[in-house]
């Protein structure tokens, strides 16, 4: 059964930073694209970030381009979030996702889903 199990949320003042990981398990993604999406109360879930298995091919949203970081660890089979500079239009609940090898997280009907972490940032 895989699982995507996100940690790292929480509650942070505008301009502070926070980490989200994301550790798969069930299965490995080392060869699979894997990356985040978020979904903020009353909008439907966007995308945020994507990262590519190799870790050298990078998307951003370019609301949070400059600010959010993805990088992975494929021998942890996780994936992590640095968000930096977080403004009040960042809280969300941050969603993980994973892929089968060859697709992109963006289309998201193929996508292996986390529970999400709620990140709430304040003005």
């Amino acid at each position: 059964q895989v699982q995507l199990v996100e940690s790292g949320g929480g509650l942070v003042q505008a301009g502070g930073s926070l980490r989200l990981s994301c550790a798969a398990s069930g299965r490995s993604f080392s060869r699979s694209a894997m990356g985040w999406f978020r979904q903020a109360p009353g909008k439907e879930r966007e995308f945020v970030a994507e990262i590519w298995w190799t870790g050298d091919s990078l998307l951003y949203a370019d609301s949070v381009k400059g600010r959010f970081t993805i990088s992975r660890d494929n021998a942890k089979n996780t994936v992590y979030l640095q968000m930096n500079s977080l403004k009040p239009e960042d809280t969300a609940v941050y969603y993980c996702a994973a892929t089968e090898r060859g697709l992109t997280i963006r289309n998201p009907q193929n996508n292996y889903w986390g529970q999400g972490t709620q990140v709430t940032v304040s003005s």
